[in-house]
């Protein structure tokens, strides 16, 4: 088994009240930048696990979001990455 670093993006559902992102908009609004047309917030997620594969170690990574990581009536995720980790 093969140590990996898996990282995870998951952020509210397109349509889903996300009053951080509403907040960050404003914000970003008032400062001048009103080229902004939308902002999500989420959660930027690092593991690290043991797995035969960058395959398996991804596989074991969704199986986590969608247990655990991700609510999958109001939240998407995506697997950035999978790469070995420095040991």
């Amino acid at each position: 088994m093969t140590p990996y670093r898996i990282e995870i993006r998951v952020v509210p559902r397109r349509g889903i009240l996300d009053p951080q992102g509403k907040a960050v908009a404003d914000a970003l609004h008032a400062l001048g930048f009103a080229d902004v047309t939308d902002a999500r917030v989420g959660r930027h997620v690092v593991l690290d696990v043991r797995a035969a594969d960058a395959g398996a170690a991804r596989a074991r990574a969704a199986e986590m979001c969608d247990r655990l990581l991700a609510n999958p009536v109001t939240e998407d995720y995506v697997i950035e990455s999978a790469e070995p980790a420095a040991a």
